[in-house]
């Protein structure tokens, strides 16, 4: 979450010949950025402004629930050490957090914020933190100290204190800091789209920063993604493409995760914004970026493909090249298209047999 929603949504109604004159687009603000759902309207008999409104009420729901920008949000008030009432969602995200710390084997840690923090990845520090200082922020922080579950937390009227997160056996008493970057904007895009099927919508494209498509375009087409070239100044998305994704028709999350438009450079030393939360310093990989596809078919994805291809996109960049080829030919329903760099520069694309 990037900074506050802003409540100004636009409603457009694409109007063309056939097949695709039920299709409207919906665009707003949301977690930093603009978002977009395009969506066919046959079969259900909601307004587009119902629909549009209900859209809108979701992502308020996890703005001020799960925003770190929003400073009255749930987690934002949790972060502060305050005692809140979380509501379902709030749980709920915490144990999709757990689940892909325990999955990644600590490469995905949504408790290990300070150690992000003090790397300075505002790209304006002068100096890079010493082991010492890693180290010590490593032994405050992390899901490793915290427990697993946070229902058998809450008090008798449903509070939860930040303080009862931690395992009695913590390697420090700082308060937890939680942050759900790696899995949050994926989510929304799965909640998003699992309201409009409950509504009869078949044919959609969610576009929330990441993206979770169903069914085809207006055109009677398989939705079509294009993926940015992971080079040094593409800073526009779509201005240089690497290639297209094209969907199966099916429902599929589509995720990518990259290091090029976000480097740190000191003394002549390029440093990755992936931080590795298992040591406490950048990832050192040749992997410039990782486009990930999750289907319903993926064992462990639940209900949440866009949330899993998020959470998987994230753990690629972590453990670089070779094992993420590894990891993505392990998992059924999961494809992805990694492209890194060779000793000399070039790029190299490898890409799953179903991508």
């Amino acid at each position: 979450m990037k900074r506050y929603l802003l409540f100004a949504t636009l409603l457009l109604l694409v109007l063309c010949c056939g097949r695709g004159e039920r299709y409207i687009q919906i665009r707003g603000y949301a977690q930093g950025g603009v978002y977009s759902v395009k969506l066919n309207t046959e079969g259900v008999e909601l307004s587009p402004e119902e629909i549009r409104y209900s859209i809108d009420s979701i992502l308020t729901l996890i703005d001020t629930t799960l925003s770190g920008y929003n400073r009255g949000s749930l987690l934002s008030r949790f972060n502060r050490g305050e005692a809140i009432r979380p509501n379902e969602l709030f749980m709920d995200m915490y144990g999709e957090a757990r689940r892909w710390y325990e999955l990644s084997e600590g490469a995905i840690d949504c408790a290990a914020g300070p150690v992000f923090d003090i790397w300075g990845f505002g790209f304006t520090r002068d100096s890079l933190p010493s082991g010492g200082l890693v180290e010590k922020t490593l032994a405050s922080c992390g899901m490793a100290r915290l427990q697993p579950s946070i229902r058998p937390l809450l008090g008798p009227d449903g509070t939860l204190s930040p303080s009862d997160l931690l395992l009695p056996e913590s390697s420090s008493d700082a308060l937890p800091i939680l942050n759900y970057n790696a899995v949050a904007q994926g989510l929304s895009c799965d909640l998003v789209a699992s309201w409009l099927s409950s509504v009869g919508v078949k044919d959609m494209l969610v576009d929330i920063g990441e993206i979770f498509c169903d069914g085809v375009n207006p055109s009677g087409e398989m939705w079509t993604v294009g993926i940015d070239r992971p080079s040094d100044g593409n800073n526009t998305p779509g201005a240089d493409l690497e290639g297209v994704w094209k969907s199966d028709g099916g429902p599929c999350g589509l995720v990518t995760s990259g290091n090029y438009r976000k480097l740190y450079v000191h003394e002549g030393r390029k440093y990755s914004h992936t931080i590795d939360p298992r040591t406490g310093f950048p990832s050192e990989s040749t992997l410039l970026s990782a486009t990930v596809a999750v289907h319903p078919a993926f064992a462990d994805g639940g209900t949440s493909p866009a949330a899993a291809a998020d959470a998987l996109a994230t753990w690629c960049m972590v453990i670089g090249t070779e094992k993420s080829r590894e990891l993505i030919l392990s998992l059924d329903g999961v494809e992805a298209c990694l492209i890194s760099s060779d000793a000399d520069g070039s790029m190299v694309s490898w890409r799953s047999p179903g991508f």
